[in-house]
């Protein structure tokens, strides 16, 4: 599928000398990060696999300086691993990894809807039910990588809502461990389960606008239960294609 994002082989301009010139160096970094981030997230490196650094910075455009600061940050979200002299690659999960990060990750959200359901603005909620409704079109246009951002942004905004700046840090440090392990499941996810989400999007909203704490709180604990299952039966299936693709007596 065509990821909505730049081509990744279009090289970013490097900043001009002069004024702005900060401004503009910190531009280069967050564009070279979401560029990155996306890469890996979207599974253009297999998991456990070595991160090509020489071939993403002429993807890129860049030198391995700022390539390198990129994946810096991509370590400290759990999406790789920095390996002493050696590179990075990306993290691979096993399924007690996810049955642990999902369950933490549930724990989260069903806290933050409660939490959010206090505090939240009537300007808050519209803009939540924007990006249900763009991402609503994603689902019906079969855009994963539409839906996908959507759906993220939507899980931000209510643990955002929630005005708890230990809750956001813990649950921002979560999230990037599983980001990419939650994009795959969903790109893998059968058409029924998919429908399945989007009606618990719906309930999700719905339990909002009426600002029913424990309402919501059940239902983002189940929604994230669901995901892990979806996520844990992916990780099965790739482990089931591996083996089957494996030569005899290996």
């Amino acid at each position: 599928m065509k990821s909505a994002i730049p081509e990744i082989g279009a090289p970013i301009t490097e900043p001009a000398a002069g004024n702005g010139g900060d401004r503009q160096e910190v531009s280069l970094h967050g564009e070279i990060l979401l560029r990155l981030r996306d890469y890996v997230v979207e599974g253009n490196i297999p998991e456990g696999g070595r991160v090509p650094e020489r071939q993403l910075c002429e993807m890129l455009g860049i030198s391995r300086t700022p390539l390198r600061e990129a994946l810096k940050v991509l370590a400290a979200e759990g999406l790789i691993e920095l390996l002493p002299n050696r590179g990075a690659r990306v993290r691979q999960l096993s399924q007690r990894d996810l049955e642990e990060l999902f369950d933490v990750m549930a724990g989260l959200e069903s806290l933050a809807g409660r939490l959010a359901c206090e505090s939240i603005t009537d300007e808050e909620i519209a803009a939540i039910e924007r990006l249900h409704y763009e991402m609503y079109g994603h689902y019906l246009h079969r855009d994963m990588h539409g839906y996908f951002q959507n759906n993220q942004q939507i899980h931000e905004s209510i643990v955002a809502a929630a005005r708890n700046e230990t809750l956001k840090t813990t649950y921002a440090n979560f999230a990037g461990r599983i980001r990419r392990v939650r994009y795959s499941a969903n790109f893998a996810r059968k058409r029924q389960r998919w429908a399945e989400a989007m009606r618990e999007h719906e309930a999700i909203l719905d339990a909002l606008r009426r600002r029913a704490g424990s309402e919501l709180s059940d239902i983002l604990f189940a929604h994230l239960r669901n995901k892990r299952s979806a996520a844990i039966e992916h990780l099965a299936e790739g482990a089931d294609g591996t083996q089957e693709a494996a030569p005899h007596g290996s």
